[in-house]
């Protein structure tokens, strides 16, 4: 299922939505199905790394290292 970015002109409201094949989204504010599909924004050049490395760290400190290989975790280990 493809996740598309929409816009309704009804109501103004701008959304994500999980769409089937041959499905028909609708507004989640005020249901409306005349909607315009929208263009996604993307990560900033350049902070992909950051977010990266970021979501690591706030793995590591909640315990969870499976994300890192051996090496890296014997390094965070301090091993």
């Amino acid at each position: 299922m493809p996740l598309y970015d929409y816009h309704c002109p009804a109501c103004g409201h701008r959304f994500e939505a999980l769409v089937r094949a041959g499905q028909t989204p609708a507004c989640p504010q005020c249901a409306g199905t005349a909607l315009e599909k929208a263009v996604s924004r993307i990560a900033p050049a350049g902070r992909i790394e950051a977010i990266r490395m970021s979501n690591r760290r706030a793995a590591a400190r909640a315990g969870h290292l499976s994300n890192y290989s051996t090496s890296e975790q014997k390094k965070l280990l301090g091993g």
